[in-house]
């Protein structure tokens, strides 16, 4: 993106954070655009909303949230779930095809350059991100959810700290491996996450050391931290100090091998 005067004549590149805005609005709507992700960030997290809200079972009112409604604890695992959804599973197979044909190499060339990249993709998963939780939640409060006022900060504060940590280990995914081995990967990582990783059931579910393991695990922490947040109003400062962990060792992964081409 370039400046021009009035007389249009060219000036050169536009400021950095015009730069960085323009390509967020792009990469945006590309992924809003984009079918097969939509079922997967915005679809799927509604089926299972509306599903898990219309049967007893599985009993998700474990743990901390025993007592809770239902609704009140399975609404902020499908919060979460829309985060995987988006931030990981979208972003690695988005960042694999665009290393295969070539985007990320001619962009870092621009005058965006890879760290305007970078921002830019952080914030179209933010703005999508808006609209998935705003879509979910108003579902939420049609089928009876009532959110802890006092947890919407906490809530905000465990949405960005979770894409974060999600976005850098689809880093990990889409910018190391090649295009069709991310896309199974990353797909099945979603599904064996959803399955047992403690998006939607919570970790106390599981017995024993398993129930440990998984409480491990960036999707339980990010889950558990949601539904402390909305179900109590708190902070689990726990559940902060794994995301941070994941994030910190992603972060040194994708900084070390993340390649900008094939």
């Amino acid at each position: 993106m370039t400046r021009t005067t009035t007389n249009g004549t060219r000036t050169g590149p536009a400021p950095a954070g015009t730069r960085v805005l323009a390509q967020a609005r792009f990469e945006a709507a590309g992924l809003l655009r984009h079918g097969e992700q939509l079922v997967v960030s915005m679809v799927l997290p509604l089926m299972a909303l509306v599903g898990l809200a219309l049967v007893p079972y599985p009993d998700l009112t474990l743990g901390p949230w025993a007592g809770a409604e239902r609704i009140d604890v399975l609404v902020p695992g499908v919060l979460a779930l829309a985060v995987l959804s988006t931030a990981f599973t979208g972003q690695a197979i988005l960042l694999a095809f665009e290393r295969r044909w070539g985007v990320l190499r001619l962009l870092g060339t621009t005058p965006l350059g890879r760290g305007g990249l970078l921002a830019a993709k952080a914030l179209s998963v933010l703005v999508v991100l808006a609209v998935q939780l705003t879509v979910v939640g108003a579902v939420g409060l049609v089928l009876g959810w009532r959110p802890a006022v006092g947890g919407l900060a906490p809530a905000l504060l465990g949405v960005v700290l979770g894409a974060a940590v999600f976005a850098l280990l689809a880093a990990c995914v889409g910018g190391i491996l090649r295009a069709e081995a991310t896309l199974a990967v990353a797909n099945l990582v979603w599904v064996l996450l959803v399955a047992g990783g403690g998006v939607l059931l919570p970790a106390h579910a599981f017995p024993g050391l398993a129930g440990t393991l998984v409480g491990l695990l960036p999707s339980a922490a990010l889950g558990d931290l949601l539904r402390t947040a909305l179900v109590d109003g708190g902070l689990d400062l726990a559940a902060v100090l794994v995301l941070g962990v994941w994030g910190g060792l992603a972060g040194l992964v994708a900084r070390r091998f993340l390649s900008w081409s094939d």
